[in-house]
């Protein structure tokens, strides 16, 4: 594969795949453009360069080929303000005559932006057919897609199949995603803290695994905190369990002991009558919650403890809230654990951010730039620190 940073793309058309995945709202506008402005310094690059660039990406779960509201054409104006003075193009189909035209007239320095891939079932299903049409709009192949990079689609892995090793390379996000993730995966500094939370169990217990033989504190916060809790025999009330994750809890707990891992569980929490922000609150102990009682985040104990061990962390991982934060009672606990990993960060801590909602909460406490790195990639993001091989990397390093 080629480095990015030293190839001159001058005169060559780069097919890039990007994440432009973006939140759209009633109006067909973009709620958080994120993710496009993540992508911006790949562009700039190859246009900086004197090449041309040719964007793909998906929108949405299409279900029945395509769909108005899942249009690309919908994010053309935005791309227009953050990209000003370039020209921008837009083909109607990602394959075919109109995209191979548009493709066929790009100018250096211009931009063409395809339509939505997912149109085609053939994309989700990598095939190879739809994946060889895409290659042939572009001299070179650009992966810049970090989020998309644990699917094994037809433009995020199969495609790299059709371009020899120095056509082929991760743009600047992905480069940036992937040696970030693997400075804390094999790279960590002790102590290494994992700040883990989230609904439920099920979706943690691969990434708790693989990090209990590199973690030294494992924090455990969020609605998965109370099946850990009833495991060994603390009264939870109506907090969200997973009963049948009980004895996957109880050995997880086992295994940190014996491979002397503190794993963390909160010691009280701000419990609700109900689940809603008009709910009648109470902060109680995780020893004992009242029966119609649900903790929907850590109480004050727990924001303590979990602050002062973050606090002293060299190395800091953090994937999903201690709380509901979108609801204004019970967005405490998660708001000291942004403040305190940014405290931590500037006092010389590395911190890594990833996951839709711990993402969505370090910027709705304005901390973003208090970290060392926030991640574009949820489900990748995860599937990485769980140990799997991501075929959007492994398709560029072959």
């Amino acid at each position: 594969m080629s480095q990015f940073s030293e190839f001159n793309f001058k005169g060559r058309k780069a097919l890039v795949r990007v994440d432009f995945n973006v939140p759209l709202n009633d109006e067909r506008e973009i709620t958080d453009d994120t993710r496009i402005k993540a992508a911006l310094p790949t562009i700039q690059k190859i246009l900086d360069d004197g090449g041309s660039v040719i964007l793909m990406s998906h929108l949405g779960r299409p279900k029945k080929g395509p769909e108005e509201k899942y249009s690309l054409k919908q994010l053309v104006p935005r791309l227009k303000e953050l990209l000003p003075g370039v020209n921008i193009l837009f083909a109607d189909d990602c394959i075919g005559k109109s995209a191979i035209e548009k493709a066929n007239g790009l100018k250096p320095g211009e931009v063409l932006l395809l339509e939505n891939l997912r149109f085609h079932p053939e994309e989700e299903k990598g095939d190879k057919a739809f994946a060889k049409q895409l290659s042939g709009l572009g001299d070179v192949y650009v992966n810049d897609a970090f989020g998309t990079a644990h699917r094994a689609h037809a433009s995020t892995a199969i495609i790299a199949d059709y371009f020899n090793k120095d056509s082929k390379m991760f743009g600047k996000l992905m480069n940036d995603e992937v040696s970030n993730a693997e400075k804390v995966l094999h790279h960590s500094e002790e102590p290494f803290t994992a700040i883990l939370g989230g609904a439920k169990v099920s979706d943690k217990i691969d990434i708790i695994e693989n990090l209990l033989p590199k973690a030294n504190n494992i924090i455990i916060g969020g609605g998965m905190a109370y099946t850990f809790l009833k495991s060994i025999g603390k009264e939870i009330g109506s907090s969200l369990c997973e009963e049948d994750k009980l004895d996957v809890a109880k050995e997880i707990l086992q295994k940190a002991k014996n491979k002397n891992v503190q794993l963390l569980l909160p010691t009280d929490s701000v419990a609700a009558d109900a689940f809603s922000a008009e709910a009648n609150t109470k902060t109680v102990s995780n020893d004992d919650i009242p029966k119609g009682w649900m903790g929907l985040d850590i109480g004050p104990e727990s924001i303590e403890q979990f602050s002062k061990v973050i606090l002293e962390s060299k190395t800091i991982l953090w994937n999903g809230p201690m709380g509901v934060f979108e609801m204004q009672p019970f967005r405490e606990g998660t708001k000291a654990i942004a403040e305190a990993v940014a405290k931590a960060t500037k006092g010389g801590a590395y911190s890594l951010v990833g996951g839709g909602d711990s993402v969505a909460a370090i910027n709705t406490f304005d901390l973003a730039d208090d970290v060392s790195y926030v991640s574009t990639g949820g489900g990748a993001l995860l599937e990485y620190f769980e140990g799997k091989e991501l075929p959007g990397i492994s398709a560029i390093r072959q």
